[in-house]
């Protein structure tokens, strides 16, 4: 309870910085014109310029702390942002690190001018890196490794040197290739097979990490900020703060389906009961979706290989508005005639998120009692719900006072609350949560930014 209580705290922090990136989320999205990235590479936009600007300010001017952003801050992001980058010491060289420790003392300025591009030049190295290493592991696919060496490889290194040349990276990577087929081998797979599976697998990261944006870039960026000033803090992108309202309200406007990316496809894992699409029972596990469509007649675009969040935002969309599927039926080989399913998009209620109850049989001493087991998954509250005067808003204390309620009436003779998958959430839940069975006396204490208790 306690370090679920710890985490909620630091959403104060974590909502105040997501406001910059939602305020500015409409702005003007046209790229500047860096002088220092290269051709081609990721630039920021002018509203992330503009959002970096309003969020050094709220670190400063908000947060508990009230530290300033100065040279000594500035080498603390500049680390953070390293370990986000390159957090195993497996991409970047040491000459690589060399040379970037000239913008070590920058992020202070860079912050408070909006004037970003360091950052983004030391991701577009990373992201040739990245891309550098996948090649050579590719390549080293094409001979069977040498099982008799007597050698080992290093998981972790997130203190350990950065490879000093590339000698010394490509030896790094012969043996974590090595390792990987080794893993797949003692599972009884033979060298063709698992060198198969680790070709897919380093493809499917090559083309990952040229599918990185602008706003991916950004938020690593500003959450190296963030994470600075404490480990609790975090930068929401107008996308991940969306993805926070969902978990916090556990609904949101679409078909009620868990999509996952398997080789390539956007593939229908589970379909939510009470959704548009379980109700229509035309999609199916395993169906893949090739293409998404608007509205009843609106062009398909093809998403094959399409990073998953923006497939996911595609289906997405206001309730009572209509999307097309193309889909290719799960077991179907590629070609195979595709069918379009067409969905009206409606509210979907994430139940399995939710608190929920059971009743379990213990025996004790020669007899049995009935035992009430709730299961928290997380402090959620519908905020904007509770805001717009829904009477019937969604939230962890109201769900499980209905689930006591229901349970005192199935006469149970004990009660369990299990916590031990609860992750945190919404503090004011859990204390309110807490109110059920503690009638009074205080069960947390909060220091506001002033002082005040």
């Amino acid at each position: 309870m306690t370090e679920s209580l710890h985490r909620s705290s630091g959403w104060i922090t974590a909502c105040l910085v997501a406001l910059a990136a939602l305020a500015l989320a409409g702005s003007a999205q046209a790229p500047a014109s860096p002088s220092l990235l290269p051709p081609g590479a990721i630039a920021p936009t002018d509203a992330q310029r503009a959002t970096a600007r309003k969020i050094g300010r709220i670190l400063e001017e908000a947060h508990y702390s009230h530290a300033p952003i100065d040279h000594r801050m500035s080498d603390i992001v500049f680390q953070r942002y390293l370990e986000f980058l390159d957090p195993q010491r497996s991409y970047l060289l040491a000459s690589d690190v060399n040379e970037f420790s000239a913008y070590r003392y920058q992020f202070d300025d860079m912050i408070r001018t909006g004037s970003v591009d360091p950052a983004y030049l030391m991701f577009a190295r990373f992201q040739q890196r990245n891309r550098e290493r996948m090649q050579y592991a590719l390549s080293l696919l094409k001979t069977e490794p040498d099982w008799n060496v007597d050698e080992s490889y290093e998981f972790e290194r997130t203190h350990g040197p950065w490879p000093a040349d590339q000698a010394q990276i490509d030896d790094l990577w012969r043996r974590r290739v090595k390792n990987d087929a080794l893993s797949l081998l003692l599972t009884g797979k033979q060298w063709p097979e698992a060198a198969d599976i680790l070709r897919k697998r380093y493809e499917r990261v090559l083309k990952r990490i040229d599918q990185v944006t602008s706003e991916d870039v950004f938020e690593n960026l500003m959450n190296a900020y963030a994470r600075a000033f404490d480990p609790h803090s975090s930068y929401f992108s107008p996308r991940s703060s969306e993805e926070y309202r969902i978990q916090m309200s556990l609904n949101y406007d679409g078909i009620g389906a868990s999509l996952q990316v398997v080789d390539d496809y956007v593939t229908i894992m589970n379909i939510i009961d009470g959704g548009p699409a379980a109700a229509a029972g035309t999609l199916k596990t395993s169906d893949r979706i090739t293409g998404v469509g608007q509205g009843h007649d609106g062009a398909l675009t093809d998403v094959i290989g399409w990073r998953l969040d923006d497939v996911v935002q595609l289906i997405r969309g206001k309730a009572g508005t209509s999307v097309r599927l193309q889909v290719l039926p799960g077991g179907a080989a590629p070609g195979s005639p595709e069918k379009v399913l067409e969905f009206v998009r409606n509210k979907i209620t994430l139940e399995a998120q939710a608190a929920h109850k059971e009743v379990k049989t213990v025996a004790r001493n020669g007899r049995t009692y009935r035992i009430g087991v709730i299961t928290v998954p997380g402090f959620y509250q519908d905020i904007a719900a509770q805001n717009a005067g829904d009477e019937n808003y969604r939230s962890t204390t109201r769900d499980v006072a209905r689930l006591l309620r229901e349970l005192k009436s199935e006469n149970i003779e004990g009660l369990v609350l299990d916590l031990r998958g609860d992750g945190g959430g919404y503090l004011p839940e859990a204390t309110a949560l807490t109110g059920l069975f503690i009638n009074h006396g205080p069960v947390v204490q909060l220091r506001d930014t002033s002082g005040r208790l």
